[in-house]
């Protein structure tokens, strides 16, 4: 059959977008634009698709693999506007859209790579393909398109490949659910402080966070809550004094996602486990896991837990350390008892506050969003010769959303930044990346546009928004991000930007959180935003000798995670698994997780696994990329200069502008003439042998 290309009437979605770089009329774009625009931009896909595979002529290359990643173009940069606005401007007409679509774009996205004239020609490519004479780059594009087919069904029978497409269609309405649930837990929870008591313990820019998320809310003049925004609760339950309201946060923020009521997300999650499995039998696989990871870096379940467990084993007692070192704090304020999870931030940042003078309330006054924006700038530039100039002129989607272009070396334009720094009720937790159109020659694509979200607390009116040294970093981590897709440099859209293997992805965005960190990029912007001067170096050196403080609980909290994420899509039967908290539970139990950690992010509202499907089975990936990023900057460390142009240009060259191009394995070795080695992370966590921090 045919598919129709014709165009409906006009919908600014479909007409010529005109705005600077390519952007959509944000303006004029209403919800219910999206349905019709994305119905027509699929059926042009599928369209161009049958006009490939009914060609006469035999397949080549670029009848087919190239004419095949240029097709879709249109539905790309549409969905991407849907799934920009509904993760940091929706609205319950955006969601409605949201759940509607769900499964019509996971079915279409299941045909195309099912299409079975487009798979015949590139199979048939694919088998020769070592005789083609095809560019390294040609060859790895056939490669990857081959296997995102495969990997999808194409070489299923026809009832197998119509089941199949059912299982995605439902994942794909659950999951949206999923993320939908917990942004309503998140965006309805208050915790009203009512008088100098409930404040008791919180710095100022603390009670100027909760000041303004009460005025954003509508509240009287002066009124104070706690939101489960992580800018917000963190600086609460790490300064409040007030055990019983932290105790009310903390049980809020970790409850997310299993309230019981409409928003309870532990059916949808084991509907999701169960629809995973039914995924992976399709395949021959005996679960999810085995699927998941026979397209990554590590390759299968057995080197994940190999790293997992490494680190796991060197964790808990320098964990169980910092407990002894909580309790004794806990005693020298005589108070009695085991620290719960609602304590430890407290107590921690007591011990950090003892041993290291360093008090959050004294750094964050240097850790203006401004000037960190200004350090991620000029650290690019150093590094990699581009430069950022902000475009106050450009209107996206929402005022907050600051636009900057980009200029390479030569000063040519090269991209649009789009910086998106504020919570808000409308958008989703968390910080990410994401873009509306990659960087590809193929596409004609030149300059690539790119979005950094964040969520830190909004300052009142007229006053500087300051970090935290953690936010700080979060800001960097996005921005590696950020430059991994600016920095694209590669002729096939399939391969441009983060596209990359889910656990290399993170290596250009935990790399560069290593700039931050420098003395000389704290000297030159961490400046106090009344007085201008320099952050003290005396404050810098507290501020390095404390890094390791905290490590075994950052570190067993997030291997938690990590570990039960495994456990749970290497699930081979799920039939006696009806609630996925009482699973997590009874694992973290048998791994020894020590209860008053807890584990950074709970299965309910794990959006990481549940809200798609590309980091399910895959949060170790952070792990593996820290492995990578500890011994990459080792890069700088052995030349004695974090900016070292030679180094920096081989980085360039081989990590950030290549994306998916180049095997991840050869990207690193071409980067670093070797493959990484695991002693730097655990150097720079502190979990080396003899490194340990002691008690006292």
């Amino acid at each position: 059959m045919t598919h129709s290309a014709a165009a409906p009437s006009v919908n600014p979605l479909l007409a010529a977008w005109t705005g600077p770089f390519g952007l959509p009329p944000f303006s004029e774009i209403r919800p219910e634009h999206f349905a019709p625009a994305l119905a027509h931009a699929m059926r042009q896909h599928l369209a161009e698709l049958d006009a490939i595979g009914a060609q006469p002529d035999e397949p080549t290359f670029d009848n087919t693999v190239a004419a095949l990643d240029r097709a879709g173009a249109l539905l790309y940069r549409l969905e991407a506007v849907l799934g920009n606005l509904t993760a940091s401007e929706t609205s319950p007409a955006l969601q409605a859209v949201q759940r509607d679509m769900a499964a019509p774009l996971a079915a279409h996205d299941t045909a195309v790579k099912m299409h079975a004239g487009v798979f015949r020609r590139l199979n048939a490519l694919h088998a020769r393909r070592h005789e083609l004479g095809l560019s390294p780059e040609a060859q790895r594009l056939l490669e990857r398109l081959h296997d995102d087919a495969v990997r999808s069904g194409a070489r299923f029978n026809p009832g197998a490949q119509a089941r199949y497409s059912a299982i995605m269609q439902e994942q794909a309405t659950l999951t949206t659910r999923f993320a939908q649930n917990v942004l309503a837990d998140e965006s309805s929870y208050l915790l009203p402080l009512t008088s100098e008591a409930d404040l008791a313990g919180l710095p100022d820019f603390v009670r100027a966070a909760a000041r303004q998320a009460a005025a954003e809310r509508g509240l009287p003049a002066g009124s104070h809550v706690v939101t489960l925004n992580r800018s917000l609760i963190v600086p609460f339950l790490t300064f409040s004094e007030r055990r019983d309201l932290r105790e009310q946060a903390w049980r809020a923020w970790v409850g997310r996602g299993e309230s019981g009521g409409p928003t309870d997300n532990r059916a949808l999650a084991r509907q999701i486990l169960q629809l995973r499995q039914q995924q992976a039998a399709a395949h021959g696989c005996t679960c999810y896991a085995d699927y998941a990871l026979a397209d990554t870096m590590a390759g299968n379940q057995a080197e994940v837990r190999k790293l997992l467990h490494e680190v796991w084993r060197r964790a808990l007692p320098a964990a169980e350390r910092e407990r002894q070192a909580l309790v004794a704090m806990m005693r020298t304020h005589q108070v009695d008892g085991e620290p719960q999870a609602w304590d430890w931030r407290y107590w921690s940042e007591k011990v950090r506050q003892a041993r290291y003078a360093i008090d959050e309330a004294e750094l964050k006054p240097y850790f203006s969003l401004d000037n960190m924006v200004q350090a991620l700038f000029d650290c690019a530039q150093r590094l990699f010769g581009v430069r950022f100039e902000a475009r106050p002129a450009i209107q996206a989607y929402h005022p907050d959303v600051k636009a900057y272009e980009m200029f390479d070396a030569a000063g040519r334009s090269a991209g649009l930044f789009l910086q998106d720094n504020f919570a808000r009720q409308s958008k989703r937790s968390g910080a990410w990346m994401s873009d509306f159109n990659y960087q590809s020659r193929n596409r004609g694509v030149a300059a690539p546009i790119i979005v950094n979200n964040n969520n830190f607390a909004k300052a009142a009116p007229g006053e500087p928004t300051l970090l935290s040294f953690d936010d700080a970093r979060t800001l960097f981590h996005e921005f590696g991000h950020g430059l991994h897709g600016l920095l694209s440099n590669v002729t096939y859209h399939r391969l441009a930007g983060t596209q990359v293997l889910r656990d290399f992805v993170e290596l250009p965005s935990q790399l560069f959180e290593h700039w931050l960190s420098q003395p000389e990029v704290l000297a030159r912007h961490a400046r106090h935003w009344q007085t201008g001067e320099p952050i003290p170096q005396a404050l810098i050196d507290r501020l390095q000798a404390a890094q390791r403080w905290g490590q075994g609980y950052d570190t067993v909290s997030y291997l938690g995670s990590a570990l039960v994420d495994l456990a749970l899509h290497a699930q081979t039967n799920l039939q006696g698994l009806d609630d996925v908290s009482a699973f997590e539970r009874e694992e973290l139990a048998r791994l020894g997780m020590p209860p008053a950690l807890g584990v950074r992010h709970r299965l309910v509202h794990f959006q990481h696994l549940f809200a798609g499907s590309s980091y399910a089975c895959g949060y170790y990936v952070y792990l593996w990329a820290e492995v990578l990023d500890a011994d990459a900057f080792g890069a700088f460390e052995e030349v004695g200069n974090p900016f070292d142009a030679d180094v920096a240009a081989r980085l360039h060259r081989h990590i950030y502008s290549v994306g998916d191009s180049v095997p991840p394995q050869q990207a690193y070795t071409d980067f670093r003439g070797r493959l990484p080695a695991l002693e730097p992370l655990l150097s720079k966590r502190g979990l080396l042998e003899g490194e340990n921090l002691p008690v006292g």
